[in-house]
């Protein structure tokens, strides 16, 4: 038996799991939370960050002996974070983080630099998003040019923190994972564009050695292992043990469709984010601007909570008497109308009642989530089952209704810290590569997360069908040629 751990440093904490490295089994838990800035008592800004209190949080999580007999440590943090070093190693300003919205007027400059998202599409199968690294280097360069003349490395959370844990040596390493979701390394070639950091930031910078999923980035003075790292959302997947013909719904204030697959997926306009994984696979992403803001909005409007809108949406049934929302309160992704607005269609005196109103907006919420699985299923994904993670898929109204609409086998895992089981794992993979007891293409095998398994009710089935057809044929009368999966 050995000892490893995972250490996911998420935007707000950082969590520790020492898990046996034969069974997966946690032995032991840590956590923290990151350090409010001295000069701001409501917690870390927006856009930026001292990097040392990613550090100061690991050391306080990891206090008390946590570490006690770890052979090898992975890090999984915080994905879109860009740190910009001078050529001594020093950040050259504080760490701009994922949830940065500055950057949206420089990524869309990008697009149009490029030749439009068809370019970014053929050159690194994703179009730039103001949260990705090179829309921050535009950015930078943009709004702080003295800034951007001094950079001359560029690091993500994960490739910061492993750099640290081995003492900041010369050698800089990243995984494919990670470097994935940076705006300027492409999944499909497993290689960097740095045309591309030359055209956002003005010159070219130094960038991190791109790792295979079982290397390890280095080992300590003390013999302890680091592995590669890699993102939050690709040490989730691992954590999860996802595999071929599984996709993830995330349902957030807005929501993403991703699966695994075995190559690098594409579409000419954009709606996939090509991602690589942490196991060698594919992790192509569609994402959606509207999910739990349309539950919470029309929560809000028939002044209830989530809870109550589920209770009142189960005493209405499939096809919500007719009522039909199309959930675009924020424009949208996908079908991409970035300046529409929802629609409620099909009122009759007698669908006007709470109820209805609380069931069509589970059904709109979910059918564009269906919408944009329905773009992967049309490229080859095979879909056999969908997670669903984030609070609201705990609601009995989208556990009833989700089945029928995904038509597929729902998985909704039991709440735990994914992310940090996935580095983990990872690290226990780098472990067993160097101790000769494991093969670099094939990961430890750890029991599948606790999960509530909900199956499609054949007798119900063609009502969720119906319920499907009726909002794909409004989608074409208000948006008509806007959406083709």
């Amino acid at each position: 038996m050995g000892i490893v751990a995972g250490l996911d440093s998420s935007s707000a904490f950082t969590r520790i799991v020492v898990c046996d490295t034969d069974t997966g089994a946690v032995l032991r838990q840590g956590y923290a939370p990151h350090p409010l800035p001295a000069d701001d008592p409501h917690g870390p800004g927006p856009h930026e960050i001292d990097p040392q209190a990613w550090l100061l949080s690991l050391g306080e999580a990891a206090g008390g002996g946590l570490l006690e007999g770890v052979q090898a440590i992975g890090v999984s943090a915080q994905g879109h974070g860009l740190l910009p070093l001078d050529a001594q190693g020093a950040l050259v300003r504080p760490a701009l983080v994922g949830n940065d919205k500055r950057a949206q007027v420089a990524a869309a400059d990008l697009v149009e630099r490029l030749g439009g998202r068809a370019g970014w599409v053929e050159a690194v199968g994703s179009v730039p998003q103001h949260p990705q690294p090179i829309a921050k280097l535009a950015w930078l360069a943009q709004t702080e040019p003295d800034a951007a003349r001094r950079v001359a490395v560029l690091m993500q959370p994960h490739d910061w923190l492993v750099w640290q844990l081995l003492g900041r040596p010369a050698r800089r390493t990243t995984d494919r994972g990670g470097a994935s979701g940076t705006g300027y390394w492409s999944a499909a070639t497993g290689s960097y564009r740095p045309d591309l950091v030359e055209l956002a930031l003005g010159h070219r910078a130094m960038l991190p050695e791109v790792l295979g999923p079982a290397e390890a980035a280095g080992t300590t003075p003390e013999g302890l292992l680091i592995s590669a790292g890699t993102g939050e959302t690709m040490a989730a997947a691992l954590g999860l043990g996802l595999g071929p013909g599984d996709a993830v719904v995330s349902l957030g204030a807005s929501g993403s469709v991703m699966a695994v697959h075995h190559e690098a997926l594409s579409e000419p306009g954009g709606l996939i984010t090509s991602l690589a994984d942490a196991a060698g696979l594919h992790l192509p992403v569609v994402n959606t601007s509207n999910a739990v803001r349309t539950l919470r909005g029309t929560a809000e409007l028939l002044g209830t909570d989530l809870e109550g809108l589920s209770e009142l949406a189960l005493q209405s049934t499939p096809g919500a008497h007719g009522l039909v929302l199309l959930p675009y309160l924020e424009g949208e992704r996908t079908p991409n109308l970035p300046h529409t607005a929802g629609t409620l269609s099909g009122l009759r005196r007698d669908s006007m009642k709470p109820e209805h109103l609380a069931q069509a907006a589970f059904e709109g919420m979910l059918c564009g989530l269906v919408d944009a699985l329905d773009v992967l299923r049309t490229r080859g994904v095979e879909i056999r089952r969908v997670f669903l993670l984030g609070a609201a898929a705990e609601l009995p109204a989208v556990q009833a209704a989700a089945p029928g609409l995904f038509g597929t086998q729902i998985v909704v895992p039991e709440p735990a810290d994914y992310a940090a089981l996935g580095a983990a794992r990872q690290a226990a993979w780098a472990l067993g590569v160097a101790q000769g007891t494991l093969a670099p293409h094939t990961p430890p095998v750890w029991p599948p997360a606790a999960a509530r398994v909900l199956e499609v009710d054949e007798e119900l089935l063609p009502a969720w069908q119906a319920v499907r057809q009726q909002y794909a044929a409004t989608r074409e009368s208000v948006h008509p040629g806007a959406f083709t999966a």
